[in-house]
């Protein structure tokens, strides 16, 4: 299987929205799958069916941009004019009331959507995606503390709060930034099974929750005494 190129546009938004579901992905690649069993056992089921990923940071122009946290500066790999055909975009989430969106991106961002490819939004994404046209009409959610204003700003779009993530064709939009790693958990699970995304999760310690917010993902695990206990065990070879 040919690795599937993730772009993730490259403005200042917040590092987590971005890095977090780009960093779940690579853990849970063939890649990583077979670096880890040099430490610890790796199903046969993970190496079979894990994907592999190749990652493009696409930016107006390659000079470096200053995120909106952490001053970390992020060098775009690629631009809107050289990019390479990408599977899958990323939205991550700017400050959405300063945020202007450029007319090269949101054309970008009608083309990706208008061929019918995979096209992820994180926490405040949603209004960049939104502010592209892409939404208008469709269901969607977006970082609850900026409900309210998205909403009264694109009333044509079908806004919820009652999920962690919302799934419209080809547009899946989280809630916030530690719910867009959940979304792509739910991904990651539904397209590569859940013994890919449990390595993948195992490697970041990192426990994904269902749509509702419950931690309903991972399989629960229980002691001698009938108590639950961490959800993660490391394997180990005898």
């Amino acid at each position: 299987m040919a690795p599937i190129s993730v772009g993730i546009l490259v403005y200042d938004y917040q590092a987590i929205d971005a890095v977090g579901p780009t960093d779940l992905l690579n853990s849970s690649s063939k890649l990583l799958a077979n670096i880890l069993r040099k430490f610890i056992p790796v199903e046969e089921e993970v190496l079979e069916r894990a994907p592999d990923f190749t990652f493009h940071h696409i930016g107006l122009t390659r000079e470096p941009v200053q995120l909106l946290t952490s001053n970390i500066f992020i060098v775009p790999t690629t631009t809107v004019d050289e990019c390479p055909d990408i599977d899958l975009l990323l939205i991550p989430g700017p400050a959405p009331v300063e945020f202007q969106l450029s007319e090269k991106y949101a054309a970008f961002i009608r083309r990706h959507v208008a061929e019918g490819k995979l096209t992820f939004s994180t926490c405040t994404g949603a209004a960049v995606l939104a502010a592209a046209g892409v939404l208008d009409g469709k269901a969607a959610t977006i970082n609850n503390v900026e409900y309210a204003w998205v909403a009264k700003k694109y009333p044509q779009v079908k806004w919820t709060k009652e999920r962690k993530w919302i799934v419209d064709g080809n547009l899946w939009t989280a809630s916030g930034a530690v719910a867009g790693m959940d979304m792509f958990a739910h991904w990651l699970k539904e397209n590569f099974g859940l013994a890919v995304l449990t390595l993948g999760a195992l490697g970041l310690d990192y426990e994904p929750r269902d749509d509702s917010g419950l931690f309903t993902v991972l399989p629960k695990r229980y002691g001698d005494d009938g108590e639950q206990i961490a959800t993660h065990h490391v394997p180990v070879y005898n």
